[in-house]
C-alpha cells in the first residue's frame, strides 16, 4: 500500500486545503443574520403597536414580533444539529439561508398581525438551522488555535453587528415599520456565494486534527449537559447589558436617544474588547472560567450600586469586557467535546442553550425587579449569582489538565 510507504506524503496529498479567507467571512456574515432578526425591529415596535391598536391582544404580539425568533431559535437548534450531521452542513446552510429571505421579508406583503407572529417563527427555524451550521462549520475547518481565533472573532461580529443593526433598524423605520424588513433580503445575496465559495466539510479535516470521525461511540450527552447548563447562565449574563441598560440609564432620569445609543455603543465595544482579548490567551478556558465570571460580577456590582452616569458607565465596561471573553470560552469548551460526527447535534445543543438564556434573561431581571423593587437591585442580585457560580467552578476547573495534547490542540 503506498501510503504506508512514506506516511507523512499522502497524508498531506490526501488532505483538503486549507480554507481561504472568503469563507470565515462568509460563516461571520452568516453568524450575525440571527443578532439581525434579535435587534433590528426594537425601534419600530412601537409604530407596530400603532398600526395595529386595533387588534386583540397587540400589546402582547407586537412585543413577540421581536422575541419569538429567539425562543424559536433555543427549542428548535437541537433538531437542526441533528439535520446538520446527516444532511450536510453546507447544504443545509444554504437552504436555510434562502428561508431566511422567503419568511424575512413576508410582514412585507401581510397585514394580518397573527400571521406576522407565525412568519416570525419560521424566522427563528431558519435561524437556528444558519446558526447551527455556520458554528459547526467553523468546527469542521479549523482547529486548534486557529479555531479558538475565529470563535472569538464569531462573537466579536455578532457583537459589533447588534449595534450596526439597532442603527439601520432606527433608521429605515422612519420610512416606516415595514421598512427594516427589506434587510432579510441579504440572504439572496449571500446563499449563492455560500454555495460556490464554501468547500465540503469532510471528516479528513478533523482526521488532520487528531479527532474522531466515525461516531461509532455515543453521543457525548453527559459531556456537554454541564457545559449547556453553563451557557443558559451565561446567556443570562451576556444579554442583561444590552437588554436592560436603556431602563437602568432611565432610572437615573437619562432620558436622551443620543446619550443612551453612546452607552450602549461603548457596551459593544467594550464587548468586542473582550473577544479581541481571548484570541490572546494560550491557557484553557476552563480554567479561566472563574476569572471571567468575577469580572463579569464585578461590573454587575458596579452597576446596582450605581448612582450616577459614569460608575453606570464603568460597571458596563467591566461587565462586557468579561462577557466578550465569556461567550468564545463557553463555545471553544463545547466545540473541544466533540468530534466530527456529532459535531452538529452539539453545537445545535450549545446554540438552543445560548438563546434560551437569552430568551429568559429579561425574565429574569424582572422577577428580580419585582422581588426587590427596582432594576438596580436586581442587576446586584445577579452579580451575586455570578459570584457563586464562579466560586463553585473554582475547584471543578482546577482538576482541568494543564497541559493540552499535542494531537488535538483544542482538546479540554
Amino acid at each position: 500500500m503506498p501510503a504506508s510507504a512514506v506516511p507523512p506524503a499522502p497524508a498531506a496529498a490526501a488532505s483538503p486545503a486549507a480554507p481561504g479567507r472568503l469563507p470565515a467571512v462568509l460563516l461571520m456574515t452568516g453568524s450575525c443574520l440571527p443578532v439581525l432578526g434579535a435587534v433590528l425591529l426594537a425601534p419600530v415596535l412601537p409604530r407596530m403597536q400603532d398600526h395595529f391598536a386595533g387588534v386583540p391582544g397587540s400589546a402582547a404580539l407586537v412585543p413577540l414580533v421581536l422575541t419569538v425568533p429567539a425562543l424559536s431559535l433555543a427549542l428548535l437548534a437541537p433538531f437542526a444539529g441533528i439535520v446538520v450531521d446527516r444532511l450536510g452542513r453546507k447544504r443545509l446552510l444554504v437552504v436555510a439561508t434562502v428561508l431566511y429571505t422567503l419568511f424575512g421579508t413576508v410582514p412585507l406583503w401581510l397585514d394580518s398581525l397573527y400571521g406576522i407572529v407565525l412568519s416570525r417563527v419560521l424566522v427563528g427555524v431558519a435561524e437556528a438551522a444558519v446558526m447551527t451550521a455556520c458554528t459547526t462549520l467553523i468546527g469542521d475547518y479549523y482547529s486548534g488555535r486557529v479555531r479558538n481565533r475565529y470563535l472569538a472573532l464569531q462573537t466579536m461580529c455578532a457583537s459589533a453587528s447588534a449595534t450596526v443593526f439597532f442603527v439601520l433598524g432606527g433608521a429605515l423605520g422612519a420610512a416606516g415599520w415595514r421598512t427594516p424588513f427589506w434587510l432579510y433580503g441579504v440572504g439572496l445575496l449571500l446563499a449563492p456565494v455560500m454555495a460556490r465559495a464554501l468547500p465540503k466539510a469532510a471528516p479528513s479535516h478533523a482526521a488532520e486534527a487528531g479527532e474522531a470521525v466515525s461516531g461509532s461511540g455515543p453521543f457525548p450527552l453527559r459531556r456537554m449537559a454541564g457545559i449547556c447548563l453553563l451557557t443558559v447562565f451565561g446567556a443570562v449574563v451576556f444579554y442583561t447589558v444590552p437588554v436592560e441598560m436603556s431602563y437602568l440609564l432611565d432610572d437615573l432620569d437619562v432620558t436622551s436617544t443620543g446619550v443612551i445609543g453612546a452607552v450602549t455603543a461603548i457596551a459593544s465595544a467594550a464587548t468586542v474588547a473582550g473577544s479581541v482579548a481571548f484570541t490572546r490567551f494560550t491557557d484553557s478556558p476552563r480554567r479561566r472560567l472563574p476569572a471571567l465570571l468575577l469580572l463579569c460580577a464585578t461590573g454587575f456590582l458596579l452597576m446596582g450600586t450605581a448612582d450616577s452616569l459614569p460608575l453606570l458607565i464603568a460597571g458596563a465596561v467591566v461587565n462586557c469586557v468579561g462577557t466578550g471573553l465569556l461567550l468564545p470560552s463557553l463555545l471553544t469548551l463545547a466545540m473541544a467535546r466533540l468530534d466530527f460526527a456529532d459535531r452538529g447535534r452539539g453545537t445545535g445543543l450549545w446554540t438552543s442553550a445560548f438563546f434560551f438564556g437569552e430568551f429568559v434573561c429579561p425574565l429574569v431581571l424582572l422577577g428580580g425587579k419585582q422581588a426587590l423593587g427596582n432594576l438596580a437591585a436586581a442587576v446586584g442580585l445577579l452579580g451575586v449569582a455570578t459570584l457563586l457560580v464562579a466560586a463553585v467552578l473554582v475547584p471543578l476547573t482546577r482538576r482541568a489538565p494543564q497541559v493540552l495534547p499535542r494531537r488535538a490542540p483544542e482538546q479540554l
